[in-house]
């Protein structure tokens, strides 16, 4: 698998990165061995680059990626752990934390958890608006400093922010949901971004499952799936979605690919500072998934493409109202 570099001062990683979320329990339940599996299979593909995040499963996904990753070299992959959301017992966000007494306290706990001495890429999964961005950034480089910390990340954060954070400290790359249905990074975020010379690594490039060609009208999120809450999903805005997905559909047969692999192909053919992390908790949907990173797209693709799905063509919000209030940018 080729590469792509993060920015002008990230590190180059592999052109799709893993996403561990929906191994722990975020799309409902998740086979620990398949997981592991798919982690495995993952980086025989080439793939370097593997996101995660404290607070994933309370814990659980740091873990699980610690027993996938046991006896591989350190440096043939590169961790990306987001910090700061605040979890309650028996289920539920409490807000945010990235005081910087306590991204030292996070940190520690990740470093053992995962089983390293450092990670690659360190960031906020939001920002605090309690702390100013400097002060968290300012954190983070003194762990920079000292070694733990290889490179400084950002997360779902407007283009005001991003210049205030990379002033203290460069910053490596944004992570920020980017999709053909979610597109509002392109206004103001992306021009930013590369202006300042910073890499995008983007998630939910599959809408969650919802652009994947998998997901069905009438099909209802099992126990503990996050999407059961997903505007997205809602009666109403699903059968209007479903429709997108099968104009997308159309292009891909005429590519000779899954609909999965033509969206993620889409993101990638954004630029070549943008990194594709594709949420696969199985090895069926991950090779599904690994194709795009050689998949093609023609002008006449991207354009048919964007007539199938205009800008602002999806209804409902990409979170619930309550998550939406938090984030730099809308859909």
């Amino acid at each position: 698998m080729r590469t792509r570099t993060l920015g002008s001062t990230g590190p180059a990683v592999s052109t799709l990165g893993l996403g561990a979320m929906g191994m722990s329990g975020a799309y409902g339940e998740a086979d620990r061995a398949e997981s592991i599996a798919t982690v495995h299979a993952a980086l025989e593909a080439g793939v370097t680059l593997i996101d995660t995040g404290d607070f994933y499963g309370a814990g659980h996904n740091e873990l699980l990626l610690a027993e996938a990753l046991r006896g591989r070299a350190r440096d043939t992959y590169a961790l990306s752990v987001k910090f700061g959301m605040l979890l309650r017992p028996g289920g539920g966000f409490g807000g945010n934390d990235a005081r910087p007494e306590a991204v030292k306290n996070f940190l520690t706990h990740s470093l053992t958890r995962l089983g390293t001495d450092h990670v690659d890429i360190y960031r906020p999964a939001r920002l605090d608006p309690a702390v100013p961005i400097e002060e968290t950034v300012g954190a983070i480089k003194e762990l920079v400093d000292a070694g733990y910390v290889r490179h400084i990340g950002l997360s779902e954060v407007d283009a005001a922010t991003i210049r205030r954070a990379h002033a203290v400290h460069p910053i490596a790359d944004l992570q920020i949901e980017y999709s053909v249905i979610s597109r509002a990074v392109e206004a103001d975020v992306l021009p930013t971004l590369r202006e300042l010379g910073i890499g995008l690594t983007a998630y939910g490039v599959l809408g969650r499952g919802l652009i994947s060609g998998h997901w069905t009208a009438g099909r209802a999120a099992g126990p503990g799936d996050s999407r059961a809450f997903g505007p997205r999903f809602a009666s109403g805005n699903v059968e209007h979605n479903l429709a997108l997905v099968a104009e997308l559909r159309r292009v891909a047969e005429t590519k000779g690919c899954t609909v999965a692999q033509l969206v993620i192909a889409w993101v990638a053919a954004q630029g070549e500072d943008i990194v594709p992390l594709v949420g696969a908790r199985t090895r069926e949907r991950l090779a599904e998934a690994l194709p795009a990173a050689e998949l093609r797209l023609t002008a006449d693709d991207l354009a048919a493409i964007e007539k199938a799905v205009p800008p602002g063509a999806a209804l409902g919000d990409r979170y619930p109202a309550a998550f939406m209030a938090g984030l730099g940018v809308g859909n």
